[in-house]
């Protein structure tokens, strides 16, 4: 072999070992490329399930306090309307009671002026026979020097009777009976119509719409005819 021929199949080795080192160093290049693929792929993944588990976990928080916030609601609801239900029982209560005592204020006066028109009446049941026995005593003492005084006596006695709201029950003759006001006492011949008042005996009394005593009255029978 030549030396040309021994140059020439060196340089060929030379190439053929630079080819490998070259393949080996790209091989191994790809290698790594591919590992830090791979790695970063899991990185990925493990990223992914991480942020979905705190997605996850952050629902199951904000679910426990919506449920939370719902049972405070209606435990709210609940008790406004035991508030309301309370307030419109003490409501009606209220009215109850101020109509119970306004019942009660009527009915003590109604009692009160009961008991002030029964004392009046009493009064006045004790003082009209005083007042009947000065118009006896005016009847039969015409030409007596006592009937001024009597008669004064009988005009202040009957202004006390009238500011106790007391008015004499005093038929006309001829006028007609009424049994509510009027007490018959004999039944006489008479020209006055029949059923009528012939003459009144004794006058009556009458408070308001309390009769305290009857007019004592004769009654004629019929016309004198």
């Amino acid at each position: 072999m030549s030396d040309d021929d021994a140059v020439d199949v060196e340089s060929a080795d030379d190439e053929g070992d630079a080819a490998r080192a070259n393949g080996t160093a790209e091989a191994t290049a790809d290698g790594a490329s591919g590992e830090s693929a791979a790695g970063d792929d899991g990185g990925a993944r493990a990223e992914s399930e991480a942020l979905a588990a705190a997605v996850a976990e952050h629902d199951e928080a904000l679910a426990r306090e919506v449920a939370a916030l719902e049972a405070d609601l209606a435990e709210t609801r609940e008790a406004l309307r035991e508030r309301d239900e309370e307030v419109e029982e003490l409501t009606s209560k209220l009215a109850r009671v101020k109509a119970d005592f306004s019942n009660y204020k009527e009915r003590a006066k109604r009692k009160q002026e009961d008991i002030r028109e029964r004392a009046s009446e009493a009064l006045v049941e004790r003082l009209t026979p005083v007042r009947n026995d000065l118009l006896r005593a005016l009847d039969q003492d015409e030409g007596s020097d006592l009937r001024p005084g009597v008669e004064s006596t009988l005009e202040k006695f009957d202004d006390v009777l009238a500011e106790e709201g007391v008015e004499a029950i005093d038929p006309e003759p001829g006028e007609e009976v009424d049994p509510a006001r009027h007490q018959v006492m004999l039944r006489v011949d008479s020209e006055r119509p029949e059923g009528t008042v012939h003459e009144v005996y004794e006058p009556g009394y009458e408070m308001g719409d309390r009769v305290l005593s009857e007019a004592k009255v004769t009654v004629s029978t019929d016309d004198g005819e």
